[in-house]
């Protein structure tokens, strides 16, 4: 049995079960196939969620705390600013179909502040957000502080909060998968269909976890599904891949 989990597999790009357990369940550890390698500061510059959980971590050290809204969201002054910066630009908001009014109308503003959180680098007391110590110390160690968003992003943070295909593991489970696909195969441009094809070659049994749809069958269902969480809401955020709109 442990010769037969040491050896690689044709559906899992050639990793064995064993590594397959790392790369699903400790990304990062180690003893994991995939490890974040330290980069230049320019590049760290390039990461578009990083910069934009940095400004929201800059704007609070400046000021000591900042007063959320009694729904404990980011005010408007603050919300206009970071959006401003444009790390990330919000397609609705961008062609004008909505307006910037509240944190929940730029989804990648809401997801800083939830991130922020989740990773430990802000704390909220009293409605009112600040730096934690950990938050201190990260705030000038890019690698850390990519290292901790990067793992709580694929670990910690739902992935179906912000769709409507129901809640499912696709994308989010075997994210670290999803990164060997692009690193394997990304120097040549390719449909998002290449990608979620070999996705679910490794990972059938999460076809049939989408809600079922009079319209399409689960496996276009499943597809569209990994291709919004990978590359529009992943990918695209940390900047590793460039989306040809015209082509997705």
């Amino acid at each position: 049995m442990n010769e037969q989990n040491s050896r690689g597999l044709p559906d899992f790009e050639g990793y064995s079960p064993n590594e397959m357990q790392y790369i699903l369940y400790n990304t990062f550890d180690e003893n994991s196939p995939i490890q974040l390698s330290k980069l230049s500061e320019s590049d760290y510059n390039k990461i578009p969620l990083l910069n934009q959980i940095k400004y929201l971590l800059r704007l609070i050290k400046e000021k000591g705390e900042l007063k959320l809204t009694t729904k404990g969201y980011l005010p408007t002054k603050v919300i206009s600013e970071i959006y401003n910066q444009e790390f990330i630009k919000d397609e609705m908001i961008e062609e004008r179909i909505s307006k910037l009014h509240k944190e929940t109308d730029a989804m990648s503003i809401n997801l800083t502040r939830i991130l922020s959180g989740l990773s430990g680098v802000v704390k909220k007391r009293n409605k009112k957000l600040s730096l934690t110590k950990k938050g201190e110390i990260e705030f000038n160690d890019n690698h850390r502080l990519l290292k901790n968003i990067f793992t709580t992003f694929g670990t910690k943070f739902n992935w179906a909060y912000y769709d409507g295909y129901g809640k499912n593991q696709i994308g989010q489970l075997g994210f670290g998968f999803s990164l060997i696909l692009i690193k394997k195969y990304g120097s040549k441009k390719r449909l998002d269909s290449f990608y979620s094809n070999k996705y679910f070659s490794a990972f059938p049994m999460l076809i049939e976890q989408v809600t079922p749809s009079r319209f399409e069958v689960n496996i276009i269902q499943a597809s569209k599904c990994y291709s919004l969480r990978t590359f529009d809401r992943f990918l695209d955020y940390f900047g590793l891949i460039q989306i040809d709109t015209e082509r997705k």
